[in-house]
């Protein structure tokens, strides 16, 4: 029998990539019912199942995951076809960043990217924090964090332990004090969450969060090493201050570290344009090297 459903591939498509029927729904403005009965119409149609059903957690089948390879690549090609056709290949890819992530890790691996992606326009906006993306017309974010944002879908880029880290200076102190002692007598420097990174790495270090009262919140990357630097308090950190660490400006005061951390791409559109999902390729590919 000649397949002819191609309209619910698209439903399917959306369904495999939320990995949940409800999430696929608001995604494409359906009803659940309505998703449920394109997917059954759909394997009914196929002859074989697409999805196992483990409570409301669906999983590709063998058979799913072969369908889902060929029909999201040429879902693609039209895509790409119909944007080389309107000409809007050359539309700007604005993505959120954190400074500190852009200068230290991005920054100097664009030109692979530029080489590889040919007419495509980038433009990089600064953002602090999850609220930022409020404001800002970005297709995406790169987030330090956890992965607890719930308004939005977020991905794993790069897993970055960070650990407690001062200047030589206040290091001696913390070392005669010792890192419990320290954390509650020294100032701790919050990011744009204030501290939630502290009171995770308390957590995982099996403390109690009981800080100094004097604090210091510095929503910007780059001024927050600095303010380490000069001496202002201590603040968690990730391999991205390597340079620093190796000229001394920098010590890691414990090998306690909060090991959940690291950056995150968080998604504020659905679904992506050509050029943006060669970006997300493209930054995946980079994090193999």
């Amino acid at each position: 029998m000649k397949f002819r459903s191609y309209d619910s591939l698209k439903v399917f498509n959306t369904v495999a990539r939320k990995q949940s029927m409800t999430a696929a729904a608001s995604d494409l403005n359906l009803s659940k019912g309505s998703i449920s009965y394109q997917i059954n119409k759909l394997e009914e149609n196929l002859g074989f199942a697409l999805f196992e059903r483990n409570n409301a957690r669906l999983q590709l089948t063998e058979n799913g995951r072969r369908i889902w390879n060929v029909s999201l690549n040429a879902l693609q090609q039209i895509d790409q076809e119909i944007e080389d056709i309107r000409g809007s290949n050359t539309k700007t890819l604005c993505i959120g960043a954190l400074t500190y992530f852009s200068s230290r890790w991005l920054s100097p691996r664009l030109m692979d990217f530029f080489e590889k992606n040919v007419g495509v326009s980038l433009r990089i906006e600064p953002v602090n924090s999850i609220a930022d993306l409020k404001t800002k017309d970005v297709d995406f974010a790169i987030l330090w964090g956890v992965g607890d944002w719930r308004e939005y879908e977020s991905r794993l880029l790069l897993r970055l332990p960070s650990v407690p880290t001062a200047n030589a200076t206040l290091a001696k102190k913390v070392e005669s004090l010792g890192i419990e002692a320290a954390v509650r007598q020294l100032p701790l420097l919050g990011d744009s969450s204030g501290y939630t990174g502290w009171r995770a790495w308390h957590a995982a270090a099996g403390l109690p969060y009981l800080p100094s009262k004097s604090s210091l919140v510095i929503p910007d990357s780059n001024s927050r090493v600095q303010a380490v630097i000069d001496g202002q308090g201590i603040a968690l950190w990730d391999d991205l201050v390597a340079p620093e660490i190796k000229s001394g400006q920098l010590v890691e005061l414990t090998d306690r570290k909060l090991d959940t951390s690291g950056y995150y791409l968080v998604f504020t559109k659905e679904p992506h344009a050509i050029q943006v999902q060669a970006m997300i390729d493209w930054l995946f590919a980079q994090t193999a090297i």
